[in-house]
């Protein structure tokens, strides 16, 4: 029986063409579904690191007015944070309204493309907005 078996071992050369077209087909079926997936992931968190800049650029605005270094205790524009931000690409201004809410206006915001995260109004967001889409998860 050992004989027969090593034998029969012996003769297995490699694999046939039907058992390598299955594999192939079994690859091509998971990359068809892993690659758009991955482009998805990509760019969320593509969207989201523009999100975290606008963040970041309302939080040096409060740090900047606190200290005095915006031209008033309601605005900021991009000049006024140079030394609070590194980094951060685009053009960027902060105002804040009458009722006390902040809003950014960052160039970057219209890169967006999932529509969970855009902004309602073109490159501006409240704070509050920010924050929600901030904490949205996928």
């Amino acid at each position: 029986m050992k004989k027969w078996l090593q034998k029969r071992l012996k003769n297995e050369k490699g694999l046939t063409l039907v058992e390598l077209l299955a594999v192939i087909v079994i690859l091509g079926i998971i990359a068809a579904i892993a690659v758009p997936s991955i482009g998805k992931v990509i760019d969320n968190t593509k969207d989201k690191a523009i999100l975290a800049d606008a963040s970041n650029i309302l939080s040096a605005t409060k740090l900047a007015v606190t200290q005095g270094d915006c031209k008033s205790a309601s605005e900021c524009e991009q000049s006024d944070l140079s030394g609070y931000l590194e980094n951060i690409g685009g053009t960027y201004s902060t105002k804040k309204n009458e009722s006390g809410v902040w809003t950014v206006t960052y160039s970057k915001i219209g890169d967006i493309k999932n529509d969970k995260y855009k902004a309602t109004s073109g490159n501006t967001m409240t704070e509050d907005e920010l924050l929600k889409k901030m904490g949205s998860k996928e």
